[in-house]
């Protein structure tokens, strides 16, 4: 198995470059508890990525892919909040969440993959 395969998925890409996104835009929080959580579950996104692609198994990376689903919801939530305490506008709002479904889509696609054994790990 390729070393540090991860780093060659476009997910992986896009996660990375969402979470670049996520750290600007979560300055405008001075809850520090708030700014923490955001960051922390953009980047559980990438980190489970990266884990799960270590795994020996198909089914034990899937799993690492619905992980990092939940911490997608996680983060939507969290944009979802900011938006109602007017820290991002209604544009932003959009192209953040935008950008969350097309994750989603990409994670989903990827572990019906790994499902179906079209992937080897």
């Amino acid at each position: 198995m390729e070393p540090f395969r991860f780093l060659h998925f476009k997910v992986y890409q896009d996660a990375k470059n969402y979470f670049k996104k996520i750290l600007v835009i979560s300055e405008r929080v001075k809850s520090y508890s708030f700014k923490d959580q955001i960051r922390r579950a953009s980047l559980s996104i990438i980190l489970n990525i990266a884990e799960g692609s270590s795994r020996k198994s198909d089914l034990e990376f899937a799993r690492f892919l619905e992980i990092s689903i939940g911490s997608l919801n996680e983060v939507a939530a969290c944009i979802d909040i900011m938006k109602e305490l007017n820290k991002i506008n209604e544009t932003e709002y959009k192209k953040f969440m935008s950008e969350a479904e097309e994750l989603a889509k990409q994670l989903g696609g990827f572990i019906k993959m790994l499902r179906a054994k079209k992937v080897k790990c």
